[in-house]
């Protein structure tokens, strides 16, 4: 346990933090499913237009370090390439 003023201070502040990174992590993966989804369902234009809004969501979070850029960019060019890849 924390015994000093500075470090009861750093460990709510940690909290506080690790709570508003995991909301921002279920984000990025709500988006996903979402876009996946809407592949699932077979509509390619409503897929396309579910992907757009989830790119927006899914480059801030990689903004903010919560993902890796990378990550975040395999995710799109996998659920991109899905969606090119459905019939017309």
């Amino acid at each position: 346990m924390a015994n000093s003023a500075q470090a009861r201070k750093r460990a709510r502040q940690a909290e506080v933090t690790r709570q508003h990174n995991a909301s921002q992590r279920s984000a990025f993966r709500t988006a996903v499913k979402k876009v996946l989804k809407a592949i699932e369902g077979g509509d390619k234009t409503a897929a396309q237009t579910v992907y757009q809004e989830s790119v927006s969501i899914i480059d801030r979070i990689a903004d903010k370090k919560i993902f890796h850029k990378n990550k975040a960019a395999r995710h799109k060019s996998r659920l991109s390439a899905a969606i090119k890849s459905m019939a017309a």
